[in-house]
């Protein structure tokens, strides 16, 4: 048990928030699976005013600095709005300091996010190269716990998220994320994500010496150039698409995540 395990907040499944509050997958992918906050989405600027001054502000705020000194907490927060603002995109520490309020260093912002990791807020994953050297010196691709997180910090809303099929992807991508990182911290796997020159690979989940890569797309997709040449060149256990011609991210949601290893 971690040092702030104890004040993680309630997270639950799709299937979970569909059985008690007959959340659609639209509406779980936008909304996230908060419970507390389940109620409260048919008003939507209550629904964010829930998010940001019930859940973030007393975790961040309070809650964290009762269980540890920290010497910059407009840093921390400003980071973890960052990541959230910035959810699903390869942003490196440098970048973030550029954008921050409060100054700092590099090393005292992945101290932050090692924080808000513990606490299942987000989590800057490392891109998977073969090598445990370079995995540490990668640049993180920041995600979510609760796709809640981001939503909060949005232009859109649901209803015109929804007709925009960039931003739809994005978050569908997002929700497929946090997915992974809580089925990793509860089922003792690693997530990480895989980019060079020519391919990129939403995700790659490791569990002891099986590696699955999994590549998120909406529409019909039958083939991801990028799942081929990673098994070519790394032993995979499987490779997963997701897109409406393969395995579509509905069903995904559902999944028990050791079925695939």
């Amino acid at each position: 048990m971690g040092r702030f395990e104890l004040i993680k907040l309630p997270h639950w499944s799709y299937e979970e928030m569909f059985e008690a509050f007959g959340f659609t997958p639209d509406k779980y992918v936008y909304y996230g699976g908060y419970p507390v906050a389940a109620n409260l989405i048919n008003d939507e600027q209550r629904w964010k005013s829930y998010i940001r001054d019930s859940i973030i502000e007393p975790t961040i705020s309070k809650d964290i600095l009762q269980l540890i000194q920290i010497q910059k907490p407009a840093l921390l927060k400003n980071l973890f709005e960052l990541s959230c603002i910035y959810a699903g995109e390869i942003l490196s520490y440098n970048k973030i300091l550029g954008q921050l309020i409060d100054a700092g260093n590099t090393t005292t912002l992945a101290q932050y996010q090692n924080i808000l990791d513990e606490i299942w807020l987000i989590k800057g994953i490392q891109k998977f190269s073969g090598s445990q050297i370079k995995i540490r010196l990668s640049i993180p691709k920041w995600l979510v716990y609760n796709t809640a997180l981001s939503s909060v910090y949005e232009e859109l809303d649901f209803k015109a998220l929804l007709k925009n099929p960039v931003k739809w992807g994005r978050k569908v991508e997002l929700a497929i994320g946090a997915y992974l990182l809580n089925s990793a911290r509860i089922n003792n796997f690693k997530v990480f994500y895989s980019k060079d020159v020519k391919d990129e690979i939403d995700f790659i989940i490791q569990k002891g010496n099986s590696f699955v890569p999994i590549e998120v797309k909406i529409g019909k997709v039958k083939f991801h150039k990028g799942l081929i040449n990673f098994t070519k060149k790394y032993k995979v256990h499987r490779n997963i698409l997701i897109s409406n011609d393969a395995f579509n991210w509905q069903d995904f949601l559902k999944l028990n995540i050791n079925d695939l290893f």
